[in-house]
């Protein structure tokens, strides 16, 4: 249960001027109030924007990411009918660039030579351009728009495991998205009203070891946008958590733990996911498709699998119960040295 429960309702310095985690920044907001001033802790700074965009047939997802040592473009592709995956990731050892903004919002760009992101803050939302020159073998230029209306809500938390290791993470779902990938010599299309954009936002001084679940979905169900955001084991013992409804912009904070319940030595059978002690959350989670990841550099190593896939079940929110019947998310486990 999370028991620190203060919202945060002004901008607050999340760091100390020694680079330790700020008392006050210690709570929850509905909106990005913190200003991840890091300094210091050369090697433990994590900084990244992920994004994945999830329409009708197909998914995309651009990541602009800076861990001290490198920096890291990447995307993927993913047709769910066929199973059809594509991705690219580019690094730069020891860079001064990019320039992660201190805030949601601003202007990223990475540059590779073969491949490049920009993520551009507008008055109504994110413009993301990408363009590779070979990505699956063809060329990608995507230009997406995303809409982040004024009086729509976010789920953002301050995880402190101690006042010299900490995360803000801003979690932002269900935000509508427009726009085109034109692949080689196909045109891809995400249309009003039927996709919808997830940002993991995320600022911290990290631990060298560390586990976490991570599990969303967005869509419609009957008349309502619905998403969730539901997280495990990274938040243990720190007094947070980074569970939230959105509800038609309304973000709901779910205070509870919720309990992940999936087979680890095979991740494509059905996961459920359910609030502790209440019925605020009660889902179950079908996987179609995963995409594990390994890296193994000796003092640096990673396990991640993502499963995309359909919930089933109802959330709990403003009153109501919302049925949640075949909307499309993604679920994930993930080990790390870092």
């Amino acid at each position: 249960m999370q028991t620190i429960t203060n919202e945060i309702t002004r901008d607050v310095l999340l760091c100390n001027p020694d680079g330790r985690l700020n008392p006050a920044a210690r709570g929850w907001s509905r909106r990005p109030q913190h200003v991840c001033n890091l300094k210091g802790r050369f090697l433990r700074k994590k900084k990244w924007d992920y994004w994945c965009i999830m329409g009708d047939r197909f998914l995309f997802s651009a990541t602009i990411a800076h861990v001290d040592f490198a920096a890291t473009g990447f995307i993927y592709l993913l047709e769910y009918e066929t199973g059809r995956l594509a991705e690219q990731v580019a690094f730069r050892l020891l860079p001064r660039k990019p320039i992660m903004p201190e805030m949601v919002g601003g202007k990223i760009r990475f540059e590779h030579g073969r491949l490049a992101l920009a993520f551009l803050e507008t008055k109504t939302g994110m413009d993301m351009e990408v363009r590779s020159r070979r990505f699956g073998g063809k060329p990608l230029e995507a230009k997406l728009a995303i809409e982040r209306p004024e009086t729509h809500e976010t789920l953002n938390v301050v995880v402190p495991w101690n006042e010299r290791t900490f995360q803000f993470t801003s979690k932002q779902c269900c935000l509508p998205t427009t726009g085109t990938i034109a692949w080689g010599d196909e045109v891809l299309t995400f249309e009003p009203e039927r996709a919808f954009a997830t940002l993991d936002f995320g600022r911290g001084i990290w631990p060298y070891r560390t586990a976490w679940n991570w599990a969303t979905f967005a869509g419609r169900a009957g008349p309502d946008v619905v998403g969730i955001n539901m997280g495990a084991k990274w938040t243990d013992g720190t007094g947070m958590n980074e569970n939230g409804i959105f509800l038609n912009g309304t973000m709901h904070k779910v205070f509870e733990d919720i309990v992940f319940e999936y087979d680890d030595t095979d991740f494509m059978k059905p996961w459920r996911m359910r609030t502790a002690d209440s019925d605020a959350v009660d889902l179950h989670f079908e996987p179609f498709y995963e995409k594990p990841q390994r890296i193994n550099l000796l003092l640096i190593a990673s396990r991640a699998n993502q499963v995309f896939g359909r919930y089933h079940g109802a959330v709990r929110a403003g009153g109501r119960t919302i049925p949640i019947d075949n909307l499309l998310g993604w679920a994930e486990e993930h080990v790390a040295r870092w």
